[in-house]
């Protein structure tokens, strides 16, 4: 309840929206839109779970496919119900990632956790969400599930915005590996590369690629929103050459990992 609580709060302030239509939150949306369209098959069944307004689920129910979303705020449903436009295949139902009861097993051909891996603080919590969410895709289908990295909140928040120097945060960060760790007050959970392997290693799928969604572009999100469109490309198809790079995907702010199911 905890936890609800303060998703509720966080969310009722929050322009979730308003982040992927900017020019860099659009770098993340671009990104995971482009490794979905990897995989999109004509009359594929497609989960969003943790659809939040439903971004992602209103791009791929205009393109004509049939969509379930579940998402956990009851003020993102809201949103969500009111951006459905007419002849959209769309559902949208409340629920929580850790519990997919209500879906049965080898149902969707791609399921997309693209948020609720950001608020589980537990390992019992991450295993389960992925766990479902592997159950209900079918065999051979694809699991995009996204992640929260670690280096870019150490950067960018306890040493850009000196936010280390407060022993809250001092408390949450491993004085050797700097490893941070979260709680329901904080909101976001944070994962290094090792931490996303040891959670799928038990799971039946094979890894498709791994992918940082937005590199760079959180640490210059205001020269990147004033890019004019030659720039913006130019820096679209440098983001998009270095996104799989073992050597830079740790420094995204979000990072992709698609799996098939075998």
């Amino acid at each position: 309840m905890e936890t609800l609580k303060a998703l509720t709060d966080f969310y009722e302030n929050y322009d979730e929206e308003g982040r992927l239509l900017s020019r860099h939150g659009s770098v993340e949306y671009l990104t995971t839109m482009r490794y979905i369209e990897k995989y999109l098959q004509p009359g594929m069944r497609i989960l969003e779970v943790g659809a939040a307004t439903g971004r992602y689920s209103h791009a791929l129910a205009q393109r004509g496919y049939r969509v379930d979303a579940v998402e956990l705020i009851r003020h993102n449903i809201d949103i969500f119900c009111e951006k459905t436009l007419p002849g959209e295949n769309v559902t949208i139902r409340q629920g929580n990632a850790v519990d997919l009861h209500f879906y049965e097993d080898n149902t969707f051909d791609i399921t997309l956790v693209l948020g609720p891996m950001y608020h589980l603080f537990t390992g019992e919590e991450q295993k389960k969400a992925l766990s479902e969410a592997i159950r209900v895709t079918k065999k051979g289908g694809y699991i995009f599930a996204a992640y929260c990295g670690n280096e870019a909140t150490m950067v960018q928040y306890c040493f850009g915005r000196g936010m280390i120097r407060q022993q809250r945060y001092r408390d949450l960060v491993d004085p050797v590996t700097f490893k941070a760790s979260s709680d329901p007050a904080e909101l976001f959970e944070l994962y290094r590369k090792e931490d996303i392997d040891a959670l799928m290693a038990d799971f039946d799928v094979t890894r498709m690629h791994y992918v940082g969604t937005d590199m760079a572009t959180n640490y210059m999100r205001q020269t990147v929103d004033e890019m004019d469109e030659e720039l913006f490309s130019l820096y679209l198809q440098y983001h998009f050459a270095i996104c799989e790079r073992s050597d830079c995907v740790g420094t995204s702010h979000h990072i992709l990992d698609i799996s098939q199911k075998l």
